[in-house]
């Protein structure tokens, strides 16, 4: 009611000579005539929203059903049309300019690429073997086209202005030497992603995935009873020793590119020459992915790999403790965790990465010199969370 005498106010002062009774029905009218709009405007909004989320739904049991029934033939079509819709909006249907719309065509293309060989060579593979969880990866691969163009274009609205002739004098020394070393390490980034993301490596990473398993063991008693025995000579030895290695692996050098470490790779050994050098790896397709020994020399994969070694300082009492908990996972059963590296979680106790290994045995000896969840322990944490210098440096090897 207040508001119909607010309104009638309103329609008076604008319209003098209109009579009262009048005013009132107009104002009944123009109030009822917006409220309709604004609620038609809300069943429109409605309308939109529920057909988004039924949207979503029908997406979701696609993925879920390319997931259960698909074959390569599938997939691959799946990620062919993707590409080529996409080009297509953005090349007819979106309003962009040509160096944009190269840009995103070319993104959806090599995106395109990278699926079909990663599914032709990990999801379904040559063997015929595949696995339930790479389907599930291949199939969360399929959608990441569509976030392409909002990772290009997001600032594509940014305004770039030419410097004017006082500010090109003002230039200083330091600023040209900044300037270049911001294009030395631009094109250095440049080569190191072209490296990283080169045919054989991808076809090296791919083609490795297909060996690994992130929900049961698979690697089952690799060590020897040499090692143990090796391992057991050095208890008196009062270090255990971590090795952070720079290996240059397909496998480390993309993690490389997320961690933006040089050294990604985790190691233990019992003895200070380095003979029972232990950790989670793939295996070097000789064995199965999980815990195995490592050898120094299989670190020498690319001409400037090297090696950090340093020791911590334990108790016999802990070596023992450590080299029984090895035992006991050598005769469970392990498995590298693939997915852990993402999810930072594992699914099983074996199941693990290099890093997570390293830590979770310092812990369980209660060596731990610093806290952190295992799974998110990088290699590098070890030396950069060493607060209280708990680490000694014994050296570096350079191949």
């Amino acid at each position: 009611m207040i508001k119909y005498i607010i309104e009638v106010k309103d329609i008076l002062l604008e319209m003098p000579s209109l009579p009262y009774s009048f005013a009132v029905k107009y104002a009944m009218i123009k109030s009822d005539y917006f409220y309709s709009l604004r609620k038609s405007e809300l069943t429109s909004m409605n309308n939109i929203l529920n057909y988004q989320h039924l949207l979503n739904i029908v997406l979701c049991g696609i993925l879920i059903a390319i997931v259960l029934f698909g074959t390569l033939p599938l997939f691959i079509l799946t990620a062919v049309f993707i590409a080529l819709f996409l080009s297509v909006k953005v090349s007819v249907l979106v309003q962009y300019n040509l160096r944009l719309k190269v840009v995103l065509v070319v993104a959806y293309i090599f995106a395109m690429i990278v699926q079909i060989v990663f599914y032709a060579t990990a999801v379904f593979p040559a063997n015929g073997t595949d696995h339930l969880y790479l389907r599930i990866i291949a199939a969360l691969f399929l959608p990441l086209p569509f976030l392409l163009e909002q990772i290009v274009v997001q600032n594509k609205n940014s305004s770039f202005y030419l410097p004017s002739v006082e500010d090109i004098t003002t230039f200083t020394f330091a600023e040209l030497q900044k300037n270049q070393e911001r294009l030395r390490h631009s094109m250095a980034s440049f080569s190191r992603i072209r490296t990283v993301f080169s045919p054989n490596n991808m076809q090296e990473i791919f083609g490795d995935l297909n060996r690994h398993s992130s929900f049961r063991y698979i690697n089952d008693g690799s060590l020897a009873e040499d090692y143990f025995h090796t391992a057991a000579e050095s208890l008196d030895d009062p270090y255990i020793y971590i090795i952070i290695s720079n290996t240059g692996s397909a496998a480390s050098e993309l993690i490389s590119l997320f961690t933006q470490k040089q050294f990604n790779h985790a190691s233990l050994s019992f003895d200070q020459d380095l003979k029972t050098i232990v950790s989670y790896n793939g295996g070097e397709r000789v064995y199965p992915p999980g815990l195995n020994q490592e050898m120094l020399e299989a670190f020498h994969k690319k001409a400037d790999a090297s090696v950090l070694i340093y020791r911590l300082a334990v108790t016999r009492k802990q070596k023992e403790k450590m080299l029984t908990t090895i035992r006991e996972i050598n005769e469970t059963g392990s498995a590298y965790n693939i997915l852990g590296l993402l999810t930072k979680h594992s699914l099983r106790r074996n199941i693990m990465f290099c890093s997570q290994f390293v830590y979770s045995m310092l812990q369980i000896a209660g060596a731990n010199y610093f806290e952190k969840q295992p799974g998110m322990v990088q290699p590098t944490d070890f030396i950069e969370l060493d607060y209280h210098r708990q680490l000694e440096y014994v050296s570096e090897i350079k191949f």
